[in-house]
């Protein structure tokens, strides 16, 4: 017996983006403004967050995806798998930066995954503007500039952390209105990603 499903026209997009943005929201005032101070509480804090809002969410996300391009097959746009990557990497990538936030580990190691996550960010920006979705191509390029700031961050020059922090909050704001716009397009058959 085979079990076929019915295509879908639903992925998950806005939960990925939702979270991802809400967390440039958290973690880019304490970079940019030096707010809240950071402590260990306000580590603790950021951590948390990193883990559970732009990790769980994304990562969730990506797993939905990959599933249901590969396993299932009810998505059937191709451009689906560059999400799915993104969303399942920068998502586990979310739990290592909130882990490792949350216990006050050394971030000099992200230097390297900067390099990497600048890799996928370039990739994402290549498919989504080919495709002729700017909208996701332009949060490509932002997170492509988180990855480069956070570089020289990385490698312990501070001033970077401004230039990180007025990225991610750039980004974050950007990523709302996308999450926004997946919303409204699907629920409610607008056009606001055209």
């Amino acid at each position: 017996m085979q079990v076929t499903f019915v295509p879908s026209d639903f992925p998950p997009l806005a939960l990925g983006f939702f979270g991802l943005g809400t967390g440039y929201l958290i973690w880019a005032p304490n970079e940019l403004f030096g707010w809240p101070k950071r402590d260990d509480r306000v580590d603790r804090s950021l951590g948390v967050w990193g883990i559970w809002l732009p990790g769980f969410c994304q990562f969730i996300s990506g797993m939905i995806l990959f599933i249901g391009l590969s396993w299932f097959q009810v998505f059937q746009d191709r451009a689906l798998y560059m999400a799915a990557l993104a969303f399942s990497a920068y998502g586990i990538h979310w739990f290592s930066l909130g882990w490792n936030r949350y216990r006050g580990n050394d971030p000099r190691p992200n230097a390297g995954m900067s390099v990497a996550f600048m890799l996928i960010s370039t990739m994402g920006a290549t498919v989504f503007f080919r495709v002729g979705d700017w909208p996701v191509g332009l949060v490509f390029l932002g997170l492509f500039a988180v990855y480069f700031f956070d570089f020289f961050v990385s490698i312990g020059i501070r001033v970077a952390e401004r230039g990180l922090g007025l990225v991610r909050l750039a980004t974050g704001a950007w990523l709302m209105y996308v999450a926004y716009a997946v919303v409204v397009d699907f629920a409610l058959g607008w056009h606001w990603r055209t």
